[in-house]
């Protein structure tokens, strides 16, 4: 292998282990949520939080903050009282949206029978495993 193929290997490689932190976007719990919510154009944050179950003003906004630094989606102030704020995808934020789709479609189909094989599986094991639930303690 010569040292021009190592270099390359080696930015490849680097590359790969880079991904991670991509990785670390869509499989946040809340990440793909809010760009799903987004697929129709922007939305306040009222009408974000509204339309995620479960999620707290605060995850939301930590949430909202990390996909603005990331270029996921575009944060618009306008000065009137009181303020308006609106978020948006940007270009690179429609494409991980478009990236996403089949794989919240998929959950969407497959929480019943999700559902049923957890019940299936705490049935035969006298219930969910503590380690699970409590985190491993």
């Amino acid at each position: 292998m010569t040292t021009t193929d190592r270099a390359l290997e080696s930015a490849r490689q680097e590359d790969a282990c880079r991904t991670r932190v991509v990785l670390d976007i869509v499989a946040d719990k809340w990440s793909l949520l809010v760009v799903r919510n987004l697929r129709q154009g922007p939305r306040r944050f009222t009408e974000l939080k509204r339309a995620i179950d479960g999620i707290s003003q605060r995850m939301l906004t930590v949430t909202l903050r990390s996909l603005e630094r990331d270029g996921i989606l575009t944060r618009t102030v306008r000065n009137v009282m009181p303020p308006h704020v609106t978020y948006e995808l940007t270009p690179m934020g429609i494409t991980l949206r478009e990236a996403a789709a089949p794989l919240l479609e998929w959950s969407i189909a497959h929480l019943t029978h999700i559902d049923t094989a957890r019940a299936a599986y705490d049935a035969r094991t006298g219930g969910p495993s503590n380690s699970a639930v409590s985190g491993g303690s």
